[in-house]
């Protein structure tokens, strides 16, 4: 199995950014503690955090989202004002990167002076949890996805999304190239930008600076929706295989009809791989 060397980038999203992310199909509105919009989220997934407001801090983690719905609402509403006030205190306490109450209600006042002295941003979401949640996770596995850039090209085969990698000069872009010209599409050049999608999937696409551009010696850099239209290009596309591009070299032995499996892993994930012995011509 042969393994990417590529770093993996870990990524972050301030609270600011969440709420100003054109992504997030929600309904929210921050109602206090502004002077910690700029602390980070780093985890894609929730917390319910009704077990915190009766002291038990054991296994919150402050980087993650946390969510008061109608249960925990519930309870606090029952309890008598010094309760609440030791209730958001301990809830507080352990400087949230973000609280987000559902169903559009106001928490207790106890609730909302706690976060504004802390400085915990405390935002009101108008969706029931369950559609909160759900927002939450699909904005958030999208913007914290691992990521790691791979050399090659990424082509689209007949909806087979087909990653060629090898050595400098080996032909991958030439035989992207061909391959664009016999009706298939092009992702990326050069620098594939490899994003995690769950529950095993890893998608591609091009750097920004290289985005619809191909290199080809001999020619120079082309640019390949203006040559042969917007068909002939994808933005993204799930990476299916890898093609090993290699010298062909007399002594060694190859698997010519498929039995050997063969794996490539990128972020954690295995790829399946096909060596393909190639020379001059």
């Amino acid at each position: 199995m042969a393994v990417f060397d590529s770093p993996e980038v870990s990524r972050t999203l301030t609270t600011r950014e969440l709420l100003a992310d054109q992504g997030l199909q929600l309904r929210c509105r921050l109602i206090a503690g502004a002077a910690g919009l700029d602390r980070n989220i780093t985890h894609p997934r929730i917390q319910k955090s009704g077990l915190a407001m009766v002291g038990h801090l054991h296994g919150i983690v402050p980087t993650r989202i946390q969510v008061l719905g109608e249960t925990e609402l519930s309870y606090a509403e029952s309890l008598p004002i010094e309760q609440q006030q030791r209730a958001a205190e301990q809830l507080f306490s352990v400087e949230l990167a973000c609280v987000i109450v559902t169903r559009g209600v106001l928490p207790p006042k106890p609730f909302i002076e706690s976060a504004e002295r802390t400085g915990t941003p405390l935002v009101v979401c108008e969706e029931r949890s369950s559609a909160a949640i759900t927002g939450l996770h699909t904005l958030l596995d999208e913007r914290l996805a691992p990521r790691t850039r791979v050399h090659g090209v990424l082509v689209d085969v007949f909806e087979v999304g087909v990653l060629m990698v090898g050595k400098s000069g080996i032909g991958k872009s030439e035989c992207a190239m061909d391959l664009v010209m016999r009706g298939h599409r092009l992702v990326a050049d050069d620098v594939i930008e490899c994003d995690y999608k769950p529950p095993s999937a890893i998608f591609g696409q091009p750097a920004e600076l290289l985005r619809h551009h191909i290199e080809v010696r001999g020619l120079g850099i082309l640019n390949v929706k203006d040559l042969f239209g917007v068909t002939s290009i994808r933005e993204r596309k799930r990476i299916d295989l890898v093609v090993q591009l290699e010298l062909w070299q007399q002594e060694a032995t190859y698997d010519r009809i498929g039995l050997d499996d063969r794996f490539t892993e990128i972020l954690g994930v295995p790829v399946r791989e096909v060596r393909l012995p190639v020379r001059p011509g």
